[in-house]
């Protein structure tokens, strides 16, 4: 079993920074491939970034390469997902999952979700 805690949410401007961070629970996590998702108001939950246990490789989506950089530091087991230039359309409630797969967006354990919210 594994939780996860997120935080780092809250109300920014256009334009402006965010960095959440995902707490997890358990001796393994440094086992596991991490990701961060998102889901707006009206729409389906989906991937924003992913990374590999070792964090050596990392995956974005097409909205948000460039922005968005995912990391993690093992030893504190904790996940984080660096946020710039954010805009409007970034609005939503961001949720770190465990992995099953790095390539899947496939997860086993949810995190409660942080809420982010972009004004324009």
């Amino acid at each position: 079993q594994v939780q996860l805690v997120e935080s780092g949410g809250g109300l920014v401007q256009a334009g402006g920074s965010l960095r959440l961070s995902c707490a997890a629970s358990g001796r393994t996590f440094s086992s596991y491939h991490m990701g961060w998702f998102r889901q707006a108001p009206g729409r389906e939950r989906e991937s924003v970034a992913g990374i590999t246990w070792s964090g050596g490789r990392t995956r974005y989506a097409d909205s948000v390469k460039g922005r968005f950089t995912i990391s993690r530091d093992n030893a504190k087991n904790m996940v984080y997902l660096q946020m710039n230039s954010l805009k409007a359309e970034d609005t939503a409630v961001y949720y770190c999952g465990v992995l099953t797969k790095y390539l899947a967006d496939e997860v086993d354990y949810w995190g409660q979700g942080t809420q982010v919210t972009v004004s324009s």
